[in-house]
Order: structure tokens, then sequence, then C-alpha cells
């Protein structure tokens, strides 16, 4: 077990490890610094070995690795068909890719000598601010500026289009919950991952006494990386329905 401080225990990860088995190279200093987003970009690169040899031949009788992808692809698109409507098919591949993308860096830190990296808010705000770029593009192209707007003021009609105060205070109040959207959505995610990597971390150090806890945290910890790239891509499919037309 490592620490970064002392108040931070942390499970060691090999880029950690390199870094202090060759303490003052330049090049290991530099790949620790930028440890986050190389674990990230491991992910990336399984994901896309997992696509290209699922989708690199295709049949009408799937193979299990086309199979599976199958599976994946057709269950995401129900959810967010089911929470978006029909129309709602064109975000499948971004809501999709997102879920993916997180599940797979929340589990990465199970594997030995791994980091999960949604466990650094720099990583799950980046997401989070994504989405939110997203969602506001989709309101505005869905809507237009002043219909977004009306949109935000709570589209007062009648009696409440001659008061000012009323749609005025709704706007700015729903102005301020856009903006705190990506901060808590973010802060959810990588709190809970991180917490977590903690615990896994501080039951390690317990040695062979703290196994038994190790084990059954570490299946809870699978769990949770389910669970919290569930939550993430469900509240994501959530504010695109917020911003949608009926129709849609």
């Amino acid at each position: 077990m490592t620490a970064s401080n002392s108040a931070q225990p942390e499970l060691p990860d090999f880029i950690s490890l390199l870094s202090e088995a060759f303490h003052g190279n330049a090049f290991f200093d530099y790949l620790h610094y930028w440890h986050i987003i190389v674990y990230s970009m491991i992910v990336v690169a399984l994901l896309t070995l997992f696509a290209y040899f699922a989708t690199r031949r295709t049949s009408f009788i799937p193979n299990r690795l086309q199979n599976a992808a199958e599976v994946i692809v057709g269950s995401i698109d129900d959810v967010v068909s089911g929470i978006l409507g029909p129309a709602g098919r064109k975000y499948t591949p971004f809501i999709g890719t997102l879920f993916l993308y997180i599940l797979g860096m929340n589990l990465l830190g199970l594997i030995p000598f791994m980091k999960s990296p949604t466990s650094d808010w720099s990583i799950t705000l980046g997401l989070s601010i994504c989405v939110f770029v997203y969602v506001q593009y989709t309101a505005i192209r869905t809507m237009g500026v002043f219909g977004y707007i009306d949109h935000l003021a709570g589209r007062p009609r009648g009696v409440l289009a001659f008061t000012v105060i009323l749609p005025l205070t709704t706007f700015m109040v729903h102005l301020l919950t856009e903006f705190i959207k990506p901060i808590s959505l973010s802060l959810r995610l990588r709190s809970n991952i991180w917490g977590e990597d903690i615990m896994l971390a501080v039951l390690a150090g317990f040695g062979l006494k703290g196994m038994p806890l190790l084990f059954l945290n570490t299946l809870m910890a699978l769990l949770t990386a389910v669970v919290q790239a569930l939550v993430f891509t469900l509240l994501s499919t959530i504010y695109f329905a917020l911003v949608l037309t009926k129709e849609e």
C-alpha cells in the first residue's frame, strides 16, 4: 500500500511503482504526472479493441463476441429509447459510449496494479462538462435560443407574462440549476469510486487479517462500479429528456 499523503492511503499502481523505482527519471516523472490520463486511455484502447474484434467479421449467426456486443448495444438502446422515446435513439451512441467508458474506468481500479481514473475529479468533471455542453446544444437546437430562455423562465403565459419578478426568478433558479448539474454529477461519481478505492487500500493494509473483508468489499466495489456508471448515464439521459420537445 502506498500513500500520496499521510491522510490518503492508496493501492499501488504500476505507474507509481515505476516512478518510485526510477525516481528522478524525467520520463517516468512525466508519466506519473499524467497517470490518470494514461489509465483512461488504457480503457479507451480496450473498448476500441473490443469493438474492432466484435464487428470485424459480422455474420447472421453471431459468434460469442458479436453476440455480447449486440446484447450490450441493444440493452443500452432499450433504456435510452424507453426514457427519450423512439426519436431519442440518435442519442444512444453518445450515452452508450459514456456508460461503457465510465464502467471500464470504474472497473479498471479493481485490477491489481491499475487505478480507476474516475477516482479523480478532473476526469469526472470533464465527462460532466461534455454532457452539459451537449445538453445545452440540444436544447438550443430543439427550442431555439429564445425558446430555451422561455423554457428556463417556466414558460410564463397569461397574467404571468405581465409579472416580471416571477419569470425572472424562475429563470435565474433554472439557470443556476443547469450549472450545478455537472458539478453534482461529477462529484457523485468521483466520491463513490474514490471512497471505494480508499476502503480497499485500508483493508489491504491489514494484511492476511483483512483478507475476508477485502474480498467482501471488492464484491461491493464491483457493484458500486456498475451502479455508479448507470446513475451517471441515467441522469445524463434525463437531462436530455428535460430539454427535448414533447414530440421527442
